[in-house]
């Protein structure tokens, strides 16, 4: 495991977004707008409930935020596919946290639930990843998650096994 904190800062998010943060061609977040969290609250290789690894991350609400005025006009409503974004993003992160050497891929998702909606009132989400693989092999760096957003505490996406691979190529 590298030598990271176990939280990060807006700023810390930003560093990891110009690829300063696990270095040059390795695990990098999105810039905003596409970066879909403002801190990462609590991270670990070993936490979570299969003791493979974890990630918390808070994602500010308001009303003027990019989406909210394309996705629907005079019926705003966060696009749930940046949801699942969002905890891919946090996926690959913890990839990098664990210093895996190379860049982040989401390689896809195996069952995706979407039982509420993100509207411009709403005031955070939270976002919870937990592990229940992670392989770095010579030939295979993947950590397969599942994971939850709540929305001002009520749970309104679920997914199960997601997986995201980092590669140096």
């Amino acid at each position: 495991m590298a030598d990271y904190p176990t939280s990060f800062g807006k700023d810390d998010l930003l560093k990891c977004a110009r690829g300063e943060l696990f270095g040059p061609g390795n695990a990098q977040l999105p810039a905003p707008p596409m970066l879909m969290m403002d801190r990462i609250t609590d991270i670990s290789g070993d936490g979570g409930p299969h003791g493979k690894g974890h990630v918390v991350a808070e994602f500010d609400i308001t009303p003027d935020l990019w989406f909210f005025e394309c996705h629907f006009p005079g019926n705003p409503i966060m696009p749930g596919c940046l949801g699942l974004d969002g905890l891919w993003q946090l996926t690959g992160f913890n990839l990098g946290w664990r210093g895996w050497q190379g860049r982040g891929y989401a390689l896809g998702v195996g069952e995706v639930k979407l039982t509420g909606m993100v509207r411009p009132e709403r005031k955070m989400l939270t976002y919870y990843v937990n592990f229940t693989k992670a392989v770095q092999t010579r030939r295979l760096t993947m950590g397969v998650a599942d994971g939850i957003v709540e929305a001002d505490g009520e749970v309104i996406y679920q997914v199960k096994d997601m997986k995201v691979a980092l590669s140096e190529s």
